[in-house]
């Protein structure tokens, strides 16, 4: 299953992408005979509703969906995405999760995750357009595996810090490098308005298998300057979401950036910043594209 959000007349929707469409996620549960006596809002809200059992949701919607019970809203390509959770209550984000890109930056290995947030009004959707070159000169590039966060999590352990997942997404951690490095703490960079690219949906983890076996690449117009895969990242999944939970109770919708792998554009030589009219790609495999353009 693979939840988004798009645009309506209405504003933001929940949906499900399913092949190359758009489907209202409110009347394909109406169609399974799942819905409740109200539309759900949002994604948030679904996860609130049926975080907990998404794979037989799944299983029931699937038939829904291939059978022609339903019209879809449009096809993918026509349809506007937005950040597959619009309002999430929380944006954790991992640094230094890659030895490569810990070597890169010449920093001590990390004991534990290095934590920081960013809010719902960073996201964007994962077409959207980053207007964010009159904040920044030194904008830079972080490809990122998002965790979404399925029900509640509090004080798990790691063996078990999976059944809390409810899927995976791709994310751009953009990143004002000139603000992040004005003091010790990286919000200043790591938190601009609309500039965050995330999506295009939430993949449920029975779509994937192991969140640690996931190729993922970076590329600004074409060329790519970054490659690595999930299992070399320091911190597993699992590791950071119990690591999280012993302190902060995760939420329905939380969504967690697990770290970007070596070849940011700080660290090249010249330093490589992202202009006006430059694309930024995010592919990771299994799970979907990131494709903005800078303005």
């Amino acid at each position: 299953m693979k939840l988004v959000s798009y645009h309506s007349g209405a504003g933001w929707q929940p949906g499900l992408l399913h092949g190359d469409h758009v489907f209202g996620l409110n009347t394909a549960l109406r169609a399974a005979g799942l819905a409740a006596s109200a539309d759900l809002p949002s994604t948030r809200a679904f996860l609130q509703a049926h975080g907990s059992r998404l794979p037989s949701i799944a299983a029931a919607l699937d038939p829904v969906l291939d059978g022609g019970a339903i019209e879809p809203v449009g096809d993918v390509a026509t349809v506007r995405l937005g950040p597959p959770v619009t309002d999430p209550l929380k944006v954790l984000c991992v640094g230094l999760n890659y030895s490569d890109h810990v070597g890169e930056t010449g920093r001590a290995m990390p004991s534990h995750p290095d934590l920081f947030a960013k809010f719902a009004s960073s996201l964007i959707g994962p077409y959207d357009a980053i207007d964010r070159s009159d904040v920044t000169d030194n904008l830079d590039f972080e490809g990122e595996l998002a965790v979404v966060i399925g029900k509640a999590c509090s004080r798990v352990d790691e063996s078990d810090a999976l059944s809390y997942v409810a899927g995976l997404s791709v994310l751009n951690d953009i990143t004002a490098r000139d603000l992040q490095y004005r003091g010790t703490q990286w919000l200043a960079g790591k938190a601009v308005d609309r500039a965050t690219p995330f999506g295009p949906a939430i993949v449920t983890l029975e779509e994937i298998g192991n969140p640690q076996a996931l190729d993922i690449e970076t590329f600004v117009n074409g060329t790519r300057v970054q490659g690595s895969n999930t299992k070399y990242m320091i911190f597993s999944v699992a590791k950071i979401i119990s690591y999280v939970s012993q302190f902060l109770t995760l939420s329905p919708g939380d969504v967690i950036a697990t770290g970007t792998p070596e070849g940011i554009g700080a660290k090249r030589n010249p330093p490589m910043w992202l202009r006006p009219g430059d694309k930024v790609e995010v592919v990771l495999e299994k799970v979907g594209t990131l494709s903005n353009q800078i303005h």
